[in-house]
């Protein structure tokens, strides 16, 4: 008999691609405690962040719909180049009080609710308590709000947090309380700046590796640390009376940090739409309420976890639409849940990493990416659009574009479909872009490398 109200645990990463992780097929990272975790839940092979980039990315997890829906689509406060080809929209800075979060919804379901590390959902960086848009206004009660360190920050003195926020989380957890809660746990690590403590580092920094391997020893070493803090906080919940009634959830807003054109296993990463990007891990377990050991392949978006939490717990969902989808009825072993007729995304901003502004549909077993500059600003140099047979090509090597032109049309129209469905906003050309001159790349905030190494 499952619980009427079970606790909620999510914990957030920021940066970490699946790939990354033993029970998603590394051999290389070294992911002990939540190999051992994913055991004993359930493990979605196939997940998607809602966006490229942290902001747009939280925002779907935290209200269950798409970034283009609400118009914040890019990293709180983004950049922009002085000559672009493509103007970028006026989008919102920030998540609008009126949109309803996870906190909002548990919060007049009867929580507790506590916030405890990375938002990035506010107007910036600059975190004060109860300011419009910042976690108290979208209904978490208890909140800690801590930023990425300095690149001259110790990485021997818990520069990330990832031991304080931890520690917190636990003691929020053995607290002494008289209803259900939701606590959010959002890592800093594994973003830049890249460091980690040596004790982690040099086992790593000889490591082999096999083909097609993402290998990065810093970044490993880091993913070992967050893998040892996980464990420390699955100990604290295990040996208390709140296992059986808790749900867990560990995902990532999105993928990694890295160069895009390589292959590891998947192209891409972080601020593009090819896999590398926006595939996430994404494991729950309820031992009070759902079978465990099990693995689903069914491609999900992270989208889904506000409705899908939301039916878990009795919840109501605001009157408002959603671009998830509950999928709590499968995971329970009821009814099938068929998925989406097609998953979205649309990031219209030049991102310091290099690649463009761009859009993408996926759609069955065929995934179209449309490069703005070609489809829009009329650039010789980036092809309008690129297709993928993910079933026989999940690495993206080779574009089918020329090859199935019906097949792109009928893509890019849904797409477009899409777009003005949701109220998406778009890019226009630039009058004033001089193709001579310099200045078509955006400059990155402070402490971000311009590429990866």
């Amino acid at each position: 008999m499952r619980a009427r109200h079970p606790n909620l645990l999510l914990v957030i990463v920021d940066d970490l691609s699946s790939c990354q992780m033993g029970c998603y097929g590394s051999r290389y990272y070294e992911t002990p405690h939540l190999d051992s975790f994913a055991g004993q839940g359930i493990r979605f092979d196939r997940a998607y962040a809602t966006g490229p980039v942290c902001s747009p990315a939280r925002a779907g997890i935290y209200t269950g719909r798409h970034p283009a829906r609400l118009h914040l689509t890019n990293y709180i406060p983004g950049t922009v180049p002085a000559n672009p080809r493509l103007i970028t929209p006026d989008w919102q800075k920030g998540l609008p009080v009126s949109e309803h979060t996870l906190g909002d919804v548990f919060k007049a379901h009867g929580y507790e609710t506590a916030h405890i590390g990375k938002w990035h959902l506010g107007k910036d960086y600059h975190y004060r308590p109860h300011r419009p848009m910042d976690p108290e206004s979208h209904g978490f009660d208890e909140v800690f709000v801590t930023k990425k360190p300095k690149p001259h920050f110790d990485p021997e003195d818990d520069a990330h947090n990832v031991q304080e926020l931890t520690d917190r989380t636990i003691a929020f957890l053995r607290r002494p309380r008289d209803k259900p809660f939701l606590c959010v746990l959002a890592h800093n690590t594994i973003h830049r700046p890249e460091m980690a403590p040596s004790a982690y580092l040099k086992h790593f920094e000889n490591k082999p590796s096999r083909e097609k391997e993402w290998i990065h020893p810093t970044q490993a070493a880091m993913v070992a640390e967050l893998d040892d803090s996980f464990g420390r906080l699955m100990e604290a919940l295990d040996r208390s009376d709140l296992r059986e009634d808790t749900v867990v959830v560990f995902t990532s807003d999105h993928g990694a940090f890295a160069d895009s054109e390589a292959r590891k296993p998947w192209r891409g990463a972080k601020s593009d739409l090819y896999e590398g990007g926006l595939r996430v891990p994404f494991l729950m377990r309820w031992p009070g309420g759902l079978d465990g050991g099990r693995v689903l392949t069914e491609a999900v978006s992270l989208a889904d976890l506000f409705p899908t939490l939301a039916d878990m717990t009795g919840a109501s969902l605001p009157k408002v639409e959603l671009d998830g989808r509950n999928l709590f009825p499968a995971l329970s072993g009821g009814r099938e849940n068929n998925g989406p007729e097609a998953f979205f995304w649309h990031y219209p901003h030049y991102h310091h990493t290099g690649l463009g502004p761009c859009g993408s549909i996926l759609r069955g077993r065929h995934k179209l990416i449309e490069w703005f500059e070609g489809s829009m600003g009329n650039s010789t140099e980036v092809s309008a659009f690129e297709l993928f047979d993910l079933e026989e090509d999940p690495w993206e090597e080779n574009d089918l574009a020329g090859e199935y032109p019906e097949l792109v049309e009928s893509l890019s129209a849904a797409l477009r479909d899409w777009r003005r469905r949701v109220g998406a906003q778009e890019m226009t050309p630039n009058p004033d872009f001089d193709e001579a001159a310099d200045g078509q790349a955006s400059e990155p905030p402070p402490g971000d490398r311009i590429r990866a190494t």
